[in-house]
């Protein structure tokens, strides 16, 4: 089978089969719900709001937003336990999780491990370390372990909750915690988001994301009939998506074929159809058969190609595959394209930190008065935003919590050949690409592949308060400060804040429908990110977006 499969990726010009089921970092891609999801996690986790849910059909990408959400956390500053299997007994989970994170399990009793526990959160806390417990197909669960769980959830201080809880699970696992006996545990549930199936145009995305990242983009054809047909059948569901285009692109390669259509789609169909109601020995002999002689086949068509004379085509290299992801429609240019001197391998790193952040704050309405910093970094970057009336916030993350939140960043890069780091801005994005300013050696736009080969997943936002409004709840703020929060919410059409210049329950009530409506954690807090959407939607505010563009610049 090893053979065949290189015949089947040497026939589409594959680096490796695009659409396994296997779990591949390479592969990863965020659709809308997706993107919605990594954000309500990261939110709870980094803001430390204790108890989160995350949940959804089989097959729909839960487990991937997960790592994904995990990888991006600071190792040093955080502790996580992942438990996988929660088919336990309270002793058994108690056993599981101090095991994991390292602390003492050898108590007798549930009660005796909470104690060994404690301490473990008591020490974590004291080192500034915050501590995740990660709980997957929770739906498992029995209710006397979840209540377990809600003990857990207990261990805190004055100030801040010890352990951050993280479940996540099928359907049923919010069905279960809709009972009764468990509402203790449901009411402490800070963050909940339900990850549905991907729409036609992420679906289309994500197939032809696939193809890209396993370097076939070009060479395989699947025209809008063969995608409308895989949507149809797959719902929407990554995985049944993988499994269906598989299949689709194996019935192509059997005809010696470079183009997948609605005819294929449904072959693959009928094929898995065939699969999953047959049983039993002479259903798999008959599998057995078929594949045997598919294989016969498609060694047949690839022998044949390679005996076949190639003729030149005048059209050769100029066919154009159907598009796969959706256009974009076009806004107004944020900035013009920088010119080849600008390079980032051209100039120090210091002077190239500067140059990014004089573009930020030209994006932000500011005239940088910033001289070049002593160092790089964030030491730097707030260096000068002292200098220039702007902020700075720091964190590592990946390409589509970036598109997420569609505001220009400054990304950290290595460049192959060139000493110390190097600053490019994230100034829009192009269908499958990354546009940024400056152009490293005259190109601004960069596939994926290109941007994680130079990105380390750190940048920095470099944003404005506009009306130095504080993070809210604080007990400094001022009555002006709050009235101001109170208008745009209601200019963003959420007026039940009212005009009391207090931060009260009807305030903190039209933040959270504000934070439900714009897809953010609704905490009811005021932080970066919920002010950020406050200035865009509710003030006359000028808050940069990222560029949409069919591509990007080519020097």
């Amino acid at each position: 089978m090893a053979g065949f499969e290189t015949m089947y990726c040497e026939h589409f010009g594959f680096k490796e089969s695009p659409f396994t089921i296997t779990p591949n970092p390479r592969f990863i891609f965020f659709s809308k719900n997706h993107r919605e999801a990594f954000a309500h996690l990261f939110y709870g986790i980094t803001n430390r709001v204790g108890f989160m849910e995350l949940t959804g059909e089989v097959g729909t990408g839960k487990t991937t937003v997960l790592r994904t959400v995990l990888s991006q956390i600071d190792d040093d500053s955080h502790r996580i336990a992942l438990i996988l299997n929660p088919c336990l007994s309270r002793l058994e989970l108690m056993r599981s999780i101090n095991r994991e994170f390292g602390a003492p399990s050898v108590g007798l009793s549930s009660s005796e491990l909470l104690q060994e526990l404690n301490r473990f959160l008591l020490a974590e806390n004291a080192a500034g370390r915050t501590v995740v417990l990660v709980i997957d197909e929770a739906q498992n669960l029995e209710p006397q372990v979840l209540e377990q769980i809600r003990l857990i959830s207990n261990l805190e201080t004055e100030t801040a909750k010890l352990i951050q809880i993280v479940l996540t699970g099928q359907p049923e696992l919010g069905k279960l915690l809709e009972r009764k006996d468990l509402r203790q545990l449901s009411q402490r549930i800070a963050v909940r988001y339900h990850l549905r199936a991907m729409d036609f145009a992420d679906t289309r995305a994500y197939i032809g994301h696939r193809l890209e990242v396993a370097g076939g983009r070009f060479a395989v054809n699947i025209d809008a009939a063969a995608l409308k047909k895989i949507y149809r059948f797959s719902g929407g569901y990554p995985r049944l998506i993988n499994i269906i285009c598989d299949r689709a692109l194996l019935v192509a390669f059997g005809e010696s074929k470079h183009e997948v259509s609605a005819r294929d789609v449904a072959t693959a169909i009928a094929e898995i159809h065939r699969v999953q109601n047959d049983t039993g020995p002479v259903a798999r002999i008959r599998l057995y058969l078929a594949a045997v002689l598919l294989l016969c086949l498609c060694f047949a068509g690839f022998i044949s190609q390679q005996n076949r004379v190639a003729v030149p085509s005048a059209s050769s290299g100029q066919q154009k595959q159907a598009p796969i992801a959706e256009s974009v429609t076009a806004e107004a240019p944020l900035i013009s394209d920088f010119p080849q001197r600008n390079d980032p391998s051209r100039m120090t790193e210091r002077d190239n930190a500067r140059q990014a952040f004089d573009l930020i704050a030209r994006l932000w309405g500011s005239l940088s008065s910033a001289s070049v910093p002593p160092k790089s970094g964030l030491e730097g970057f707030l260096a000068m935003a002292r200098q220039s009336d702007l902020q700075v916030a720091s964190i590592r993350t990946n390409i589509n919590f970036l598109y997420f939140l569609d505001i220009p960043v400054i990304l950290e890069v290595t460049i192959p050949g060139v000493t110390g780091k190097r600053y490019l801005v994230l100034t829009g994005r192009g269908q499958r690409t990354a546009v940024v300013q400056p152009p490293i050696e005259g190109n601004s736009s960069l596939t994926g592949e290109e941007l994680n080969s130079l990105w380390n997943g750190r940048c920095y936002f470099i944003w404005k308060n506009f009306r130095k409004i504080p993070f809210l709840p604080s007990p400094d703020a001022q009555r002006r400060e709050v009235l101001l929060v109170q208008q745009m919410l209601a200019k963003a059409g959420f007026p039940k804040a009212g005009k009391s210049g207090t931060f009260d329950a009807a305030t903190v009530s039209a933040l959270k429908e504000f934070q439900n409506a714009r897809g953010v954690a609704a905490d009811g807090k005021l932080g970066v990110q919920t002010l950020l959407l406050l200035y865009r939607y509710g003030g006359s505010f000028s808050v940069p977006r990222l560029e949409k563009r069919e591509g990007g610049y080519k020097g």
